[in-house]
């Protein structure tokens, strides 16, 4: 079961504000998270365009490009790129309603990691709410495929995650995490992983217009069987733990935390927005429960 034993949704007490460089374009945004009321959900915002709709809503339906992020667009056809840390964050720390304005077409990378989001979060602090949280809970199994890669969705009473990648490196190799996804873990093993690339990949990228905003301070970059970052690894395994991190906020799209184990294979945010579709299309698959707060022991 989640961990926190009120279930009541939560919003920020003040704002939280910075400011980065985006990873594929090279632009630097500003970036404002504000609280909202309860049913809001979570809203981006692109404060940067004022000649039509500039709310984009998340919603799995939302996501119209997943290749080398998570990209939403809005009717209007607004778009923001890159916002899966920010979700991960959002979902780890209990965060349902929340306003985020962005001043650009994607977020800011920070450190390639979900840690400068949750102390950006932190230092605004929580505030409860009084609508219970809304879990959706999986009832049948939900598989998809694509190659080798592959994704499902699992009953269980809680959010579990297990999640493999197999790289033909010596640097990355075989790796496998499987945990609880929970506040407490999150902040452990997860928030701090970052995001990693091979070096002539980013070459390829770069001529393609993209990755303008990539460096070794938001990426680890492998070179054959080096790593270029001057302080390598921040952890055993990062490499994975990246990857469950950027399915915990791919998943978060749906509006609302699971009760459900996840198991990836190679997997990406194409493969998990794939994965969020095929859920949202059997409805008979899952449902929305809400759960009551655990009683205090007396005595």
């Amino acid at each position: 079961m989640p961990t926190r034993p009120d279930h009541r949704e939560r919003t920020l007490i003040a704002p939280a504000i910075c400011a980065g460089v985006g990873v594929h374009t090279g632009q630097r945004v500003r970036l404002a998270i504000r609280s909202a009321p309860s049913g809001t959900g979570i809203v981006f915002v692109r404060t940067d365009v004022s000649d039509r709709d500039n709310r984009i809503p998340v919603a799995g339906d939302a996501v119209v490009d997943a290749r080398l992020n998570t990209m939403i667009q809005n009717e209007a056809g607004v778009q923001l790129s890159t916002i899966e840390h920010l979700m991960a964050a959002f979902c780890a720390l209990g965060v349902s309603n929340a306003i985020v304005e962005v001043d650009g077409p994607e977020l800011p990378i920070l450190d390639g990691s979900a840690l400068p989001f949750v102390q950006l979060l932190d230092r605004a602090g929580f505030r409860r709410q009084e609508a219970p949280v809304r879990y959706i809970e999986i009832l049948e199994p939900v598989h998809v495929t694509d190659g080798d890669k592959h994704a499902a969705l699992l009953p269980c009473d809680r959010y579990e995650m297990r999640f493999e990648i197999d790289f033909d490196n010596a640097v990355v190799g075989n790796q496998v995490i499987d945990f609880v996804v929970d506040e407490q873990t999150f902040r452990e093993e997860i928030m701090s992983a970052r995001t990693f690339g091979f070096a002539h990949e980013v070459e390829a990228l770069r001529l393609a217009g993209l990755a303008r905003g990539g460096s070794l301070e938001n990426a680890v970059v492998i070179d054959g069987e080096e790593i270029l970052n001057p302080g390598g690894l921040r952890m055993e395994r990062e490499f994975v733990r990246h990857k469950a991190l950027d399915a915990i906020g791919d998943l978060y799209v749906l509006g609302a935390p699971l009760l459900g184990r996840y198991e990836g294979y190679k997997a990406g945010h194409a493969v998990n927005n794939r994965l969020v579709r095929a859920l949202m299309s059997h409805p008979h698959a899952w449902r929305e429960v809400v759960l009551a707060p655990q009683l205090a022991r007396v005595g």
